[in-house]
This record gives C-alpha cells, structure tokens and sequence, in this order.
C-alpha cells in the first residue's frame, strides 16, 4: 500500500509586514487528493497564507513547494501553469459577458491565446464543446448564454469555479467559496465542491464550520499566524484550544 504523497507544502514560512509578523513558521503539507480547510479567527493569517501559497505575495522565509518544486514568490501567472488555479472571496466578472463566453476566454488563455477580446467568434468557437461541458460540471448548462450580471450571486460563485477548473488544476484553492450565500446557494456550493473534487486536491479558506465539516478530510486551524491544530475535523472540532480560540460553545 503506498503512503499518501503530499502535493502541496509550505517550510518555516514566514510574511512580515512593516513590523508585523502575519504568517509566523507556519508549516503545512497537503496531502494529493484530499479536501484541506484553513480556518480561524479574523486576523489569523489565512488570507495571507493563501496568498503566499499562489504567488499574489512572496515569503519573507521559509519555502511553499509543489511536489518537489519551489514555487515560493513565482508571479500567480506561473504557479497557474503548473496546476494550481484558485478562486477570489471576491467576484470579478465582466457583467456583459455570457457564461460561455467567460469559459471560452478562459480555454483560450489556458492555451496561449491570452485574453484577447477581438478574436473572432469562429476561433473562439473551438472551445466551445469543452466550455459546455464545464458549465454542465458546475450546474450552469441552462444558464449558458446568461449575462454574468444577471446570474444570481451563487451562481456567479459556480461560473468562477468554471473558470478555475478550465486551467485543469491539479490543486484547486477555493477563498470563502460560501461567503455571503443563503442556505440554498451553500448547499447546492458544498454538493458542487464535493462532485469536482473527483481527481483533484482542494484547498479552501472557510468560516462556515458546517461546510468544513462536511467537505474537508484535513482542518488547520491558524491562530496569530501560527498553526494552532491540525487534524481530521471531528478531531479538531473538540480540541479545547479550537474552541476557546475560534469555534465557540454553539458548533463544539
């Protein structure tokens, strides 16, 4: 039986900013296959470890690897070449655009084109079979031709995902994936998550203790840029230092 292989990792990783220490030695390995979830309070050091880990910020020390590689301070662009794609807490789509043509840009940039708007349709066209299928992945198909402005704000959440998973990453970063959602659109994100995770490592940044415990097989728990615990949620969950520092008497 072969030992599970660690497909991302950070050493001793550290960011300082003027004076203040916001990752501090944090060392974390995840494991090919699984579903990784950073948690705690505000100000623990999540975002900006999630930065570190796709090349939006560079490491003060200390080393983020993918596989055998040292991707630590690559530009984004890079890291996304070598199968890491993530999506943003925030959205950022161009409201004119269909569904379908964000995918088809996306295919396109993913093989050199770059985002090029004035190509013609009948070259974007090439993309077009593959962009369906990915919009079938994350529950779009219906919504294809929809302006991304008109989609409800779950539904903008799925299209980023499309566009994630058109790079074909072999680790997916998901930043607050639930953030803002009603019941409804969590459920139907926490069911999308668990289907495109087939064949992929996720990792994800997430406040909603429910969704964590339902989706991730690993929970590190950051407290003061450090890491607090580490383990299965159910481990986790009920660690005294867990809920003293972050989850509180109503979810331990």
């Amino acid at each position: 039986m072969t030992s599970p292989q660690v497909i991302l990792a950070t050493h001793e990783l550290v960011k300082d900013f003027q004076g203040f220490r916001a990752v501090d030695g944090v060392g974390l390995e995840v494991v090919e296959g699984t579903v990784h979830a950073l948690v705690g309070p505000n100000g623990a050091g999540k975002t900006t470890l999630f930065n570190l880990l796709t090349g939006f910020l560079a490491p003060t020390s200390g080393r983020v690897t993918l596989g055998e590689r040292d991707i630590g301070g690559r530009p984004p662009e890079h890291i996304a070449q070598l199968g890491v794609a993530r999506s943003f807490q925030v959205t950022s789509l161009f409201e004119g655009l269909t569904a379908r043509e964000h995918v088809e840009l996306a295919l396109q940039a993913v093989v050199g084109g770059g985002h090029r708007f004035w190509r013609s349709e009948r070259l974007l066209r090439r993309f077009s079979a593959r962009a369906a299928e990915l919009l079938a992945e994350v529950g779009l198909a219906a919504l294809a031709e929809q302006p991304a402005g008109s989609l409800p704000y779950g539904r903008k959440r799925a299209l980023e995902l499309a566009l994630a998973l058109a790079l074909d990453p072999k680790v997916l970063l998901l930043d607050e994936p639930t953030a803002g959602m009603g019941l409804e659109d969590v459920d139907r994100t926490v069911a999308l998550i668990d289907r495109v995770r087939a064949g992929r490592t996720v990792v994800m940044v997430e406040h909603n203790m429910s969704v964590v415990g339902s989706l991730a097989d690993t929970v590190t728990v950051l407290q003061h840029g450090q890491v607090l615990v580490q383990g299965p949620y159910e481990t986790v969950r009920g660690d005294p230092r867990v809920v003293e520092a972050y989850l509180g008497a109503d979810v331990a």
